[in-house]
């Protein structure tokens, strides 16, 4: 009876490891994000609103996301490409968005209610809701639908925990970090001083490195959804450039076919964000909402 069970879990644990390895780049968009909603708040509060945050991502994923998805996979499984595309095209659009910012270009962020926490944790949960959609359906879709609902169920649970732990995990860490640093630089100890003091300098680059990576993740991961996806529902024109990239690059290993495959996706990625940029603005150029940007190098509201 227990090695039956224990290798049941042991099914469920290396499916949903094999499964939610395929989200990784949600995951660090994820973690990158989230820090800018405790941003301003006071140090004594960071971790609660954190906590808070965490367990507004735990309903999202438990209450509205796996039922669903389990709902679309056993009566409408054709819907899933189109979400997965509507996602990844999300992703590429968000992703776009934070490429202009880096070239100086970027809407004015108004931070109303800052100080509010309900205000906070609310839009830090809405925000978690779309993500967390991404890492679950890309996960849903890397499953082995063999598995049967039971199972299905067990690993979308073990990596609904898994990644609400290591996003929040790692936010805690990042937003608390620098106060550890402070705390250390006033140690009687010279070499702590200089350590602590060598951290709380060097988070603001930490941010803007985590921030190009889970930029470059966002679009990588959301073109590859929507190319991989395309093709799914019938058009198999994107594929086939991605497979014919990866039979030039075979010769050269894995690696590089691997690479050569994320970097026409992130490029595809690109692309297609920007064109959903322009449709936005053109939108809301139409509908006489002129759009609010800011140019110039200064830094952006938010983290």
């Amino acid at each position: 009876m227990s090695v039956g069970l224990l290798a049941v879990v042991d099914d469920i644990l290396s499916a949903a490891l094999k499964a939610s390895s395929k989200a990784a780049g949600v995951v660090i968009d994820d973690a990158a994000v989230t820090p800018q909603y405790v941003h301003g708040l006071s140090p004594a509060r960071e971790i609660p609103v954190v906590m808070k945050i965490a367990l507004g991502s735990l309903v999202n994923k438990f209450v509205f996301i796996i039922p669903a998805a389990l709902l679309l996979t056993a009566f409408a499984p054709w819907v899933l490409p189109y979400l997965l595309i509507l996602g990844g095209a999300y992703l590429c659009f968000e992703g776009a968005e934070k490429v202009l910012e880096w070239f100086g270009l970027h809407h004015a962020h108004v931070d109303e209610g800052a100080r509010d926490e309900k205000k906070l944790v609310a839009g830090a949960v809405r925000t978690d809701l779309i993500l967390s959609t991404e890492i679950m359906l890309i996960s849903l879709s890397n499953l082995d639908t063999s598995l049967g609902i039971w199972m299905t169920l067990g690993a979308l649970a073990v990596i609904a925990l898994l990644m609400t732990g290591v996003v929040y995990g790692a936010v805690a860490l990042l937003v608390k970090i620098d106060d550890i640093g402070l705390k250390m630089a006033k140690d009687d100890s010279p070499r702590v001083r200089h350590t602590g003091a060598r951290i709380a300098r060097s988070m603001p680059a930490v941010f803007r490195v985590i921030s190009i990576v889970g930029t470059v993740a966002m679009l990588w991961v959301g073109g590859h959804l929507v190319l991989a996806n395309l093709g799914a529902v019938g058009l198999s024109f994107f594929t086939d450039i991605i497979h014919g990239i990866e039979h030039a690059l075979a010769p050269a290993g894995a690696f590089v076919v691997w690479l050569g495959d994320t970097a026409a996706s992130a490029v595809a990625g690109l692309l297609g964000g920007l064109l959903i940029v322009g449709a936005v603005l053109l939108i809301g150029r139409l509908f006489g909402k002129r759009p609010s940007f800011t140019e110039g190098g200064e830094t952006p509201a938010h983290v």
